[in-house]
């Protein structure tokens, strides 16, 4: 079981291109916070990039930087560029036709790809939300993005039969690079994060058994003779990677995968309170409840009206 690969299907964290920037003279935009992270890929010139209380950080061409869900910041041309609100009829028409945003004056000496991920409101399992701030990753040391960057590139530039389900795939495989750099280079900001987790043995261990088996009766203690360690073991490795208890995590990821076949299926309650390791319908019902705020029954109809 690949728990990263797990998690990012059933948090439905996806990718898709924003928009193309093409920026010419002194130019210099301020973006909002956003639900998802964004990511920025220079392709050509050098843009800088400003984040609250960080210093400006330049992005060279065939750079990316990814940042984190909620993370307020600007892109400009310049090192001290002055900072425009986002024009939001411009970037609306431009995402509607797929037509470049122009900013500054032409020629443009620098183009951005500008994509955004988000995670499917109704899990609670923190994947994207995991990520700290951001992670600049340059295709000088990373050969492998630097390749799927040229091949998003290529996908744009001449599109055809297939192009966008081409460069919604690249976009996800973006991801996965990112996540990769991400787990390398910040390791002091791993402890209790979903994604920092996969770093620990231990926890890595055990989440692969609980997604692997979610509708097995799992307990700390059958969890950790599974992983060949003690409960105290499992549990302090838990509590310092995911800030929070072996049962805790096996009900949340277990509500997770029910609410997305509540509101995506017509299973019925009984196939999923068993598949998702309950008993009964009513223990499911009662967990369920305490997890969402109301029975199965109600969430799905409410999602669906």
């Amino acid at each position: 079981m690949d728990v990263l690969a797990e998690g990012l299907r059933v948090s439905g964290a996806r990718g898709a291109l924003g928009v193309v920037l093409k920026a010419g003279g002194t130019w210099g935009l301020w973006l909002d916070p956003s639900a998802g992270a964004t990511l920025h890929i220079v392709s050509r010139g050098t843009m800088w990039l400003h984040v609250a209380g960080g210093k400006p950080l330049e992005v060279r061409e065939g750079d990316a930087v990814l940042l984190s869900p909620g993370t307020a910041h600007g892109i400009a041309g310049g090192r001290d560029t002055t900072m425009s609100p986002c024009d939001r009829k411009a970037t609306d028409q431009a995402l509607a036709d797929g037509s470049p945003l122009h900013l500054g004056s032409a020629p443009a000496r620098t183009e951005v790809l500008v994509l955004h991920y988000e995670q499917d409101p109704e899990v609670r399992t923190p994947v994207l939300a995991s990520l700290r701030r951001l992670t600049h990753v340059t295709s000088r040391k990373n050969a492998q993005l630097g390749k799927i960057v040229e091949l998003l590139v290529t996908e744009l530039a001449q599109p055809q039969i297939g192009t966008t389900a081409a460069v919604n795939s690249i976009v996800d495989l973006l991801l996965i690079q990112f996540v990769r750099a991400w787990l390398a280079r910040h390791p002091e900001q791993a402890s209790g994060s979903w994604l920092g987790a996969m770093r620990d043995p231990v926890v890595r261990d055990a989440l692969e058994r609980v997604h692997a088996r979610p509708e097995h009766p799992w307990t700390t203690a059958s969890l950790a003779a599974a992983t060949a360690v003690s409960r105290t073991t499992l549990s302090r490795h838990f509590r310092s990677a995911l800030g929070q208890t072996p049962g805790a995590y096996v009900t949340q990821w277990r509500m997770d995968l029910a609410s997305v076949r509540l509101r995506d299926t017509d299973e019925p309650v009984e196939s999923i309170s068993g598949a998702v390791g309950y008993a009964s319908p009513h223990a499911f019902s009662r967990a369920f409840r305490r997890a969402r705020g109301m029975p199965p029954g109600e969430y799905r109809s409410r999602l669906r009206a």
